[in-house]
């Protein structure tokens, strides 16, 4: 069977995939946001059981040129519906909508979404007659188009007025190279905005995206009154040239009308940042945010990028690096400013902690301060409340105070509280279900024993009765 040809897009297309609200159903949409990334484009994957105002709201902030859903749950009419209305809303109708959700959604109620203004809803028989690749072509070449800049005339005050749509829309502008970015950079040089960038790297899997999400969410409590934007950079895929940017599928607190997040893709191999990231950062710096965030691409041993362009930098590694040896091979360690050795649940981290810290003495010749005193910490950013990420968050408001003379009053305390894992099953009992398998058998062993000696016994016996009745 001849492999059908992927579409080659002309303009750079992004493109917001999801699973609707109340749907589990996440093996469609995961096929097919591959087979789009492999298609050139940078999907903004959001994961499944998404409702409706998170997928328009991450869409209008991306910028995407469409929105690809799937919808297994029954409410697809009412969903597609309230999507293509929140648009226009938002003033984002320009952003197509398509989706599928196999024999759920009828052949009528696709006729129906059609003529409400849905671009395409997928059915069975589009499948079997256009293919997965196919399907994914039409897609692609009805959302290869450049997104209008619906704010032209008025841009840059409702950049001022941190109106999500212009943001997104001037970032887009710097991307496609329609606005050089010494523009945004001169008005920001001309405004009195305090704004200040944190930057967050560290290696691929290490939790950053995570850990990013609970000093939003700290953040959030901690400031009523202030604004946070995230700038998440994940790889572009050199064969094909489409991203996976699925940093939002961590981000909880991020669907806050106080919070601001773009996705970008590298578009270049060997590198941890987007090359337009630096003119992005004059553009959340105008609009105002008080604190901005910048999350790389995963990292090696050598890359320090992200310290050109944050005023504070934070080094996110993992207790499993190896050899102690290799902590003198890593850059950041170097140059951040923070370290978290994230997932300090794992076996020996208490031993990497050390580890960490005497080379962060070492590499700075602080041989006259206690090691302890060094800024690691242990953080568990999977787990509520974490004592270390707490710890963690305080430590960076302390830095950014000091760095830029904030006066930023934050309620966490840095405590010497360290961070445990709180297991739903004890460690010792980990192995609880195969210790009931193993009774079961040896019980079961023990009453096959006693059965075949009660038999034999039995026989002995019938054997007696006969003998004795000769």
């Amino acid at each position: 069977m001849q492999q059908q040809q992927g579409y080659k897009p002309n303009n750079t297309v992004r493109i917001v995939t999801a699973a609707s609200l109340f749907d589990g159903h996440d093996a469609a949409i995961n096929i097919m946001r591959r087979i789009i990334q492999q298609s050139g484009a940078e999907v903004i994957h959001l994961g499944h059981n998404r409702s409706v105002k998170e997928v328009v709201d991450c869409a209008v902030q991306e910028d995407a040129q469409a929105i690809a859903m799937t919808s297994y749950q029954g409410g697809h009419v009412e969903y597609f519906k309230y999507m293509y209305d929140l648009l226009n809303e938002q003033g984002a109708g320009h952003i197509k909508i398509f989706g599928g959700g196999g024999g759920t959604i009828l052949p009528t109620e696709i006729e129906e979404l059609h003529a409400y203004g849905i671009a395409r809803i997928y059915s069975p028989d589009d499948g079997r007659e256009m293919g997965l690749q196919g399907m994914i072509n039409d897609l692609m070449q009805q959302s290869d188009y450049i997104p209008p800049v619906t704010h032209a005339a008025t841009l840059t005050d409702d950049v001022k007025n941190a109106n999500p749509l212009a943001i997104a829309q001037a970032i887009s502008q710097i991307e496609r190279g329609e606005v050089d970015g010494s523009y945004w950079h001169t008005l920001v040089e001309e405004s009195n905005t305090t704004s200040c960038v944190l930057g967050i790297t560290g290696t691929g899997g290490a939790g950053k995206s995570s850990l990013t999400d609970e000093l939003v969410r700290r953040f959030l409590t901690d400031f009523e009154d202030k604004r946070i934007a995230v700038i998440s950079v994940d790889p572009s895929k050199r064969k094909t040239g489409g991203a996976l940017l699925g940093d939002r599928i961590r981000m909880n607190a991020v669907h806050n009308p106080r919070v601001y997040m773009r996705s970008f893709a590298t578009r270049e191999a060997n590198v941890a940042l987007n090359k337009n990231v630096r003119a992005a950062l004059d553009v959340l710096r105008y609009a105002q945010f008080d604190l901005i965030i910048v999350e790389t691409a995963g990292i090696g041993q050598s890359d320090s990028q992200i310290t050109e362009v944050a005023d504070a930098s934070l080094y996110v590694m993992t207790p499993e690096y190896g050899a102690a040896t290799q902590l003198e091979k890593i850059d950041m360690i170097d140059y951040a400013d923070i370290i978290a050795l994230n997932k300090f649940d794992k076996r020996g981290a208490q031993d990497a902690l050390k580890d960490v810290r005497k080379q962060y003495q070492r590499s700075r010749l602080l041989w006259d301060k206690d090691p302890n005193t060094m800024p690691v910490f242990g953080t568990i950013a999977s787990q509520f409340n974490d004592p270390g990420t707490n710890t963690f968050y305080r430590s960076i408001i302390d830095l950014l105070n000091e760095r830029k003379q904030l006066g930023w009053s934050s309620s966490y305390t840095i405590t010497t509280e360290m961070s445990k894992k709180i297991y739903i099953i004890p460690p010792d009992r980990t192995r609880y279900l195969s210790e009931i398998v193993e009774e079961n058998k040896r019980y079961d062993k023990l009453s096959d024993q006693q059965a075949t000696v009660a038999r034999k016994l039995y026989q002995l016996k019938g054997a007696i009765e006969q003998l004795s009745d000769l």
